[in-house]
């Protein structure tokens, strides 16, 4: 019997939302509803989604660029209640819990990089009973929010491996531009949050145009 492929990575690190977690539309209306809340013009669609994956502070700012600096608190207040509304609503994708169970069972180190704040984190993940699959995550609230690499930094110091055996998995330009700076290598999924047009010159191996097609990607090549 031939000697299976070895393992090309060491430690996959996930964005969470658009591209684990089925949020992007809700995320997309509470941003739009939070800006409307404090007297802001309301953002398109576009505008709204291309925010997410920053850190709270930093998105509500680019979103609603008419809003005061000075109602920023309200901002992410009006934002934070109108997603808490929804945070039930929402779901993984389908497929999401057996490819990360799969990956766990194939003795990949598995993380999550997220512009979620840590608390908004946390409780999803016991929520969705997932905190036995990752093995560290960061947060925007607790070091730089993306596309600064030191969520991947800090995650390659953690787990003692080196960006070329730390694959970065998201739906957005915030979190390949993140993997390029951090020089890891990083596949895109062109469900979530951005349209994938502008992720090839952000050099991903590969752009998943769904779940399925992530984990048979991760089966042939990780």
């Amino acid at each position: 019997m031939p000697n299976p492929r070895p393992r090309q990575f060491d430690l996959i690190a996930f964005d969470w939302d658009g591209t684990l977690y089925d949020s992007t539309s809700v995320i997309v209306q509470c941003i739009q509803r939070a800006v409307v809340d404090v007297g802001g013009r309301k953002p398109t669609d576009h505008a709204a989604a291309y925010v997410i994956g920053m850190s709270l502070a930093q998105a509500l700012a680019r979103a609603a660029p008419d809003v005061p600096e000075e109602k920023y608190p309200e901002l992410g207040a009006r934002y934070r209640h109108h997603y808490y509304q929804h945070q039930d609503d929402l779901s993984l994708f389908d497929g999401v819990l057996p490819l990360l169970h799969d990956l766990k069972a194939r003795g990949f180190r598995l993380a999550v990089a997220t512009g979620k704040s840590r608390r908004g984190l946390d409780e999803v993940l016991r929520a969705q009973e997932l905190q036995g699959l990752f093995d560290g995550s960061r947060t925007a609230d607790e070091t730089a929010g993306k596309p600064h690499p030191r969520m991947l930094h800090e995650l390659m110091r953690q787990f003692g491996t080196v960006p070329e055996r730390t694959l970065m998995i998201g739906d957005t330009t915030h979190d390949l531009q993140m993997a390029l700076n951090a020089r890891c290598p990083s596949v895109g999924v062109s469900y979530g949050a951005h349209e994938p047009g502008t992720f090839h010159e952000l050099q991903p191996l590969h752009i998943a145009h769904s779940v399925q097609e992530l984990d048979a990607w991760l089966r042939d090549n990780a």
